[in-house]
């Protein structure tokens, strides 16, 4: 008889956990699914950058430049809060924001070459705040491969903004 008692308590537990589990899920803000912390680039010519995750929430700023890289540092349903290169953070509706990777070249003019070795080939000399496509970036290496237009090259990790410290992208 005490094992029977035993034996629905740990049921009647089980139970009672499994209902907080699904309320908790049901709960929850759906986001993408995907990674976060990620970066992302502006997929529309125009943007607006919002206080908070829905359009009730006044506009912070507005770009004008697509392919501008982002962080995602959270999601909330189909809204993104994004940061820029500057540090400056909102949100913006998922539609605005593609996955294709993009970069925003720091600081003054920097010196795109031919291979990733600084003694290599100049291929270009690339002005501060300059966007390109990045193609590739192996955790390996300090440099990445980045298309700006119709000149192609690699530029050290620390010249760009738009991927993580050791991050892979291929």
């Amino acid at each position: 008889m005490q094992r029977r008692r035993m034996h629905i308590r740990v049921l009647l537990l089980a139970h009672v956990l499994a209902m907080i589990a699904v309320t908790v899920h049901a709960q929850s803000p759906s986001g993408s699914g995907l990674p976060v912390p990620r970066f992302v680039s502006l997929r529309a010519s125009e943007a607006n950058m919002r206080a908070g995750p829905g359009e009730q929430y006044p506009i912070k700023w507005t770009y004008r430049r697509a392919g501008l890289p982002f962080e995602v540092v959270q999601e909330y349903q189909h809204w993104r809060q994004v940061r820029d290169w500057q540090g400056t953070e909102g949100w913006m509706h998922s539609s605005m924001l593609t996955g294709k990777r993009s970069v925003i070249v720091t600081g003054n003019v920097r010196i795109l070459r031919a291979e990733a070795d600084p003694d290599s080939a100049v291929i270009a000399r690339i002005e501060g705040k300059v966007v390109g496509r990045l193609k590739s970036c192996p955790h390996n290496l300090d440099w990445c491969y980045i298309q700006f237009d119709n000149v192609a090259g690699w530029l050290r990790r620390n010249e760009i903004w738009g991927v993580f410290s050791g991050e892979d992208v291929n």
